[in-house]
């Protein structure tokens, strides 16, 4: 889908964009081959044209940071296959909702093959470099509550791509907590963690203050869960959300 993006474009809209797809263009060098099909005034071709080939040169040598500043909030997700490999899904436990008056207690970390959890009082402070590996960040209500209280703790983590689930996922009829997502979807949590809420995990943790252990492992097996389902979430999904797309086009 990234390939078939536009609106990244100084001065380019989503009307712009649709055209270019209703003149069966595939991809930017879909585009570059026959720009001059499309019914566009001679600046706006020319403005395409150039951003079109400077999004080939950045995407061929990998760099994220341009998509990642120039991609509106929302479409994001367009970027996901392009960057899967280096992708981190994320999330975080804290002991309340406000960054300036909480604490995060764990960030959990999965590459789509490991997770890594760190902990407060462990290695928490460990958490900006692991994140650092990463082009790419994919999170369920991340842009209002994970990132925030990160930032706030770790200043200047973030320069990646973030795909935050809940906005595409609503758009396609997912809406509602991730638990009830993960359920509308057919992913099963273990019974050792299934029905633990979010209130729940910030007692699991004022309960390993107190020197239960085993309320720690159940908040990392908790947390683990959460960020492995985020990558089955937006495996399952993503065709979708590029068929809503394509789809919103051919009916405008």
């Amino acid at each position: 889908m990234l390939t078939n993006t536009y609106i990244h474009i100084p001065n380019i809209g989503t009307t712009t964009e649709r055209r270019i797809w209703d003149c069966g263009i595939k991809c930017w060098e879909d585009y570059v081959e026959n720009h001059n099909m499309i019914k566009l005034p001679r600046t706006k071709k020319r403005l395409l044209l150039s951003g079109v080939e400077e999004s080939i040169e950045q995407l061929s040598s990998g760099n994220h940071k341009y998509f990642a500043r120039r991609l509106p909030m929302n479409m994001q997700w367009r970027a996901y296959r392009h960057f899967k490999e280096k992708t981190a899904y994320v999330d975080i436990e804290t002991t309340g909702l406000s960054c300036q008056n909480d604490r995060i207690t764990m960030i959990g970390i999965y590459n789509g093959n490991e997770t890594k959890t760190f902990v407060r009082g462990i290695d928490l402070d460990k958490a900006p470099a692991e994140l650092g590996k990463y082009k790419q960040i994919i999170t369920f209500n991340g842009a209002r509550f994970d990132l925030p209280f990160i930032e706030y703790e770790f200043p200047g983590t973030f320069d990646q791509i973030h795909i935050d689930l809940m906005y595409p996922l609503k758009k396609i009829g997912y809406s509602g907590g991730l638990k009830k997502i993960e359920s509308m979807l057919g992913l099963r949590r273990s019974d050792e963690t299934a029905g633990i809420t979010g209130l729940d995990a910030v007692r699991l943790w004022k309960r390993y203050e107190r020197g239960n252990s085993e309320a720690l492992e159940t908040l990392i097996k908790y947390n683990t869960e959460d960020v492995v389902n985020l990558e089955k979430i937006i495996r399952i999904t993503h065709p979708w959300m590029i068929e809503r797309e394509l789809k919103v086009s051919k009916k405008s």
